[in-house]
């Protein structure tokens, strides 16, 4: 497994209660969610993390799911200090920032069947964001891979970012938990900037079809029209790289996910 070089560079936070007016905005924060598990959504942060590293963008992906954190396992990362840490008091956020060499990004690691993320008082969690927007103004893009599902934590921290990437694939319960996702969010914070990823999609047709059928309910129902971001071709070689713990862009920089999560990348930039 790869070994982690914890950032040595200093980080310019600057005094609490005088957050950047960039960092208070989100517009370098980056929430990928999806409503539903199991539809790739780490999978794609990590690649979409990569992608930018790769465009000269440094980059900091922020694991934010604790029940099934899992960011440093697919990328093969031992680091020393996670998100638990910090939700004990034991470290501040800035001190559990570890680097993937293979990546070439900034982790903040998430700990796996941890209930703390849901449990934690809605003060310390709005210290955790408060913090989270302070760091983010020492990099180009900050990724915050959600975890599953519409609680209030996972709602707070999304909120944080101005754009958010709703994941989902063709399958109904997927396109369900998506739909209900978007709808709160839209309630709730009806300023942000929601856009739609179809991942696992047999071609760009079959894709545009299932991002067709979300669009509709969000449409009709919702009256919003969240554009769609891209579209992600099924590919096995997916599976191969999240086994061997590699980014599949380092693994297989020609393979057709590789080059739809780029696509995906350019466009981000380009707004």
């Amino acid at each position: 497994m790869e070994e982690t070089n914890t950032a040595t560079e200093e980080l310019s936070i600057t005094p609490r209660g005088k957050i950047p007016q960039e960092a208070v905005q989100g517009r370098n924060m980056i929430a990928v969610a999806s409503g539903k598990g199991g539809v790739g959504k780490t999978w794609f942060s990590i690649t979409l993390a990569q992608a930018l590293s790769g465009m000269r963008c440094k980059t900091l992906l922020f694991d934010g799911d604790l029940g099934l954190a899992n960011v440093d396992i697919q990328l093969g990362l031992m680091v020393p200090h996670d998100l638990g840490s910090v939700i004990t008091g034991e470290k501040t956020l800035n001190q559990i920032i570890s680097h993937s060499n293979t990546g070439r990004f900034d982790v903040i690691a998430g700990r796996s069947g941890s209930a703390g993320l849901a449990s934690m008082p809605i003060g310390r969690l709005q210290i955790l964001g408060e913090d989270l927007s302070l760091i983010s103004n020492s990099y180009d893009k900050v990724i915050l891979d959600m975890g599953a599902g519409v609680e209030r934590p996972i709602r707070m921290l999304s909120s944080l970012a101005r754009k958010i990437i709703v994941i989902c694939t063709e399958e109904p319960t997927s396109l369900t938990d998506a739909y209900a996702y978007i709808k709160i969010m839209t309630m709730q914070y009806p300023e942000h900037d929601i856009n739609i990823v179809v991942n696992q999609a047999n071609s760009e047709r079959e894709g545009q079809r299932t991002y067709e059928t979300l669009l509709k309910a969000c449409q009709n129902f919702l009256h919003i029209t969240p554009p769609l971001l891209g579209i992600i071709r099924r590919d096995t070689r997916v599976r191969d790289s999240i086994r061997n713990q590699l980014p599949l862009i380092s693994r297989y920089p020609t393979s057709d996910a590789a080059a739809d999560v780029i696509k995906i990348a350019k466009r981000l930039l380009a707004e």
